[in-house]
């Protein structure tokens, strides 16, 4: 079982910058890939970014590559998001997902998180 918590939303202004932590519970945080996804109002939901297990490999969906950087931080069980250039479609609520492979994170995502709410300015 693995419990996350996202924090590091809240409002911007177009151009600007914010970090997204996604904090995992449970020794076995390093087994998993993780990624962002997010939610807009009236839209599906849908992928943002992934990471592999060692943080070797990742995956960004075109809308965001070029502006979004993903990480991750085993020691502390933490992902994180980095947005730059942020543009007012960015506006969605955000969620931090885990699976064992970046391909099943992308079908269905074993464990969620809550989410955390970003909202851009124009």
């Amino acid at each position: 079982q693995v419990q996350l918590v996202e924090s590091g939303g809240g409002l911007v202004q177009a151009g600007g910058s914010l970090r997204l932590s996604c904090a995992a519970s449970g020794r076995t945080f390093s087994s998993y890939c993780m990624g962002w996804f997010r939610q807009a109002p009236g839209k599906e939901r849908e992928f943002v970014a992934a990471i592999s297990w060692r943080g070797g490999s990742t995956d960004y969906a075109d809308s965001v590559k070029g502006r979004f950087i993903i990480s991750r931080d085993n020691a502390k069980n933490t992902v994180y998001l980095q947005m730059n250039s942020l543009k007012p479609e960015d506006t969605a609520l955000y969620y931090c997902a885990a699976d064992l492979s970046i391909a099943t994170l992308l079908k269905r995502g074993l464990y969620w998180g809550q989410g955390t709410q970003v909202t851009v300015s124009s």
